[in-house]
């Protein structure tokens, strides 16, 4: 009878420690798998943080390119056309000069000697032409100026003097351009530049009053900006 005993004791004991053995297994198994599925996947919190240091990468690249504006005073349309076409071939912003009274055709009749112009022309102290407007929004973000103008008595009209007056071109470039039948540019940009007295004012430009996309295209491609 205590030899049965002991015998089922012993049995006993034996399944006791096989379970315990059973147990301790399970449990160690999942860790290492668990650990690396999180280390290899980006949190929400890290992909923003990437996102927003490339935006400000790209934001900063962008502001070190420089901008380019087209200035022009535009009597009949002539130099407006052109002035389109170079802000297309440079990617460049527009900026009309328009003077607080618009003339007229008949203000822009220079074979009658009683016309404004030709009154303009005749007395200086009547050049003082006031626009509409003569400084630019964000005027410091420009570091290429185009001015364009037509032709009047071998100069430039005269209402481009005002922006130009009005204006400190320190450290931009300035490249004049003008539109004309047949006069040429004259003197016209160097008195431009002696006018603003700031600025690395360019040899200018003078197109036709038909000049087209094709031909501004070219001359712009030429400048190397």
């Amino acid at each position: 009878m205590k030899k049965l005993t002991a015998l089922i004791m012993s049995l006993l004991m034996i399944t006791s420690l096989a379970a315990c053995g059973s147990n301790e297994t399970n449990t160690l198994a999942p860790s290492e798998p668990e650990s690396a599925q999180t280390e290899s996947a980006p949190t929400s919190e890290s992909q923003s943080t990437q996102d927003s240091t490339m935006e400000s990468e790209a934001s900063q690249e962008e502001s070190v390119v420089g901008k380019t504006l087209v200035v022009y005073f535009s009597a009949t349309g002539n130099t407006e056309s052109a002035a389109n076409y170079i802000a297309q071939a440079t990617g460049g912003d527009l900026f009309e000069l328009e003077p607080a009274e618009p003339y007229t055709d008949e203000d822009l009749n220079y074979n009658n000697d009683d016309s404004r112009v030709s009154r303009e022309h005749e007395d200086e102290s009547l050049r003082d032409v006031e626009l509409v407007a003569d400084t630019v929004e964000n005027w410091d973000d420009y570091d290429t100026v185009f001015i364009g103008y037509p032709i009047w008595w071998g100069i430039a009209a005269w209402p481009v003097d005002s922006f130009v007056e009005a204006n400190d071109f320190t450290g931009k470039t300035v490249i004049p351009f003008a539109t004309s039948a047949s006069s040429d540019l004259g003197q016209s940009g160097e008195l431009l530049a002696e006018l603003a007295g700031t600025g690395d004012w360019q040899e200018g430009q003078r197109f036709s009053s038909s000049v087209s996309e094709e031909d501004i295209q070219a001359w712009v491609d030429d400048l190397g900006l």
